[in-house]
């Protein structure tokens, strides 16, 4: 129950950071509101502003929330009549721009928030690509690596973070020989090593073994936390990039991928771990969410950002009627998207 719970209040918030960036940028930039709400479906708190207009409204299931802005879909006459000049389409293109990225600019800066109060609160760490440890007859041992080493390359992938090595090792196919590129402590050349993995069967699932630890040294001090949040937040931006990279080359395959089943799995696991890690874990969904916000796909607001681009090429606005039903074909088609990828994280479970 209480890992129930903890799934729900990560995912509403990290929902509701997002549809404040929408809501923010929407008044800064004097698009109307015509509801920020907490939660969704029905209704069970509602209050309009006299000031405003604008409807604050809790709803039953405290899964995020949404704003719904003038101008955002195909509207009657009267409603345009009424908000003329306070509607999205009234704005121009930068300005629309900026209400449709600080959903995820606001996703972005949450999570680089939270990660600077768990180097604060916790430490930060060496982001370098060292070796911590080599496991004894392992192939890692056998072909002459050891701690201390700096991982340089994996095959050909640049490694910069020590992130980097799972994130490389994840998407390589270890069925084959790998090639690490290594940087040895006192020396000004790399070398290069030819590992083939062990290959390890338990209960029909099969597993690689190197045998590499990584252990970055805990860091302190204002100097390096600041380095920590930045280094941490870029290696999370930069295993969004490869990841999504990697399912359009093939290299990662959509089944495996994680959905709300998968990811409710992952907060059970956090939650063992403490609340440096449910940090942590929040701060990479919110990385995750806000990248996959700005994919230019129909229906994301990466796709609502094209269009403001193809506006701006062709010199007039694409008709509000076509791109609304773009919209909901790639909305319908996430949707698909979802139920595909839960129903194969259920299957994981048995």
């Amino acid at each position: 129950m209480g890992t129930l719970l903890l799934f729900i209040l990560i995912l509403g918030l990290i929902i509701l950071v997002h549809e404040f960036g929408h809501y923010l940028f929407a008044r800064l930039t004097g698009v109307h509101v015509h509801e920020f709400a907490i939660g969704m479906g029905p209704k069970i708190f509602s209050k309009v502003s006299k000031k405003t207009d604008i409807r604050y409204s809790i709803r039953a299931i405290p899964l995020g929330g949404f704003v719904s802005l003038a101008g955002e879909e195909v509207e009657i006459d009267e409603v345009r009549k009424k908000y003329k000049g306070k509607t999205l389409q009234d704005k121009n293109v930068f300005q629309r721009f900026l209400v449709l990225f600080f959903g995820a600019g606001f996703n972005f800066i949450f999570a680089i928030l939270l990660i600077f109060a768990i180097g604060l609160i916790y430490g930060g760490k060496d982001m370098t690509p060292v070796l911590s440890e080599i496991a004894e007859n392992t192939p890692a041992y056998e072909a002459g690596l050891e701690a201390g080493d700096k991982i340089v390359k994996i095959n050909n992938y640049k490694v910069k973070y020590v992130d980097d090595i799972q994130l490389y090792l994840a998407i390589t196919d270890k069925s084959e020989p790998v090639t690490f590129t290594v940087l040895k402590d006192g020396e000004a050349t790399t070398r290069k090593y030819v590992i083939t993995a062990e290959k390890i069967v338990v209960d029909k699932q099969t597993s690689y073994l190197f045998g590499i630890g990584m252990s970055p040294k805990p860091t302190k001090g204002f100097i390096n936390i600041v380095k920590y949040t930045f280094e941490q937040a870029g290696s999370l931006f930069k295993q969004m990039f490869v990841t999504i990279g990697g399912l359009f080359t093939g290299k990662i395959g959509v089944n495996q991928l994680s959905g709300p089943v998968g990811i409710y799995g992952v907060v059970g696991q956090a939650k063992t771990y403490g609340m440096a890690s449910i940090l942590s874990l929040i701060a990479f969904l919110s990385i995750n969410v806000g990248v996959i916000n700005l994919i230019p796909f129909p229906a994301f607001d990466g796709g609502r950002i094209l269009f403001l681009f193809i506006e701006k090429i062709k010199g007039s606005p694409v008709n509000p009627k076509v791109e609304n039903i773009i919209h909901t074909v790639g909305f319908i088609l996430i949707i698909l998207l979802i139920v595909y990828v839960t129903f194969n994280d259920i299957l994981k479970l048995f």
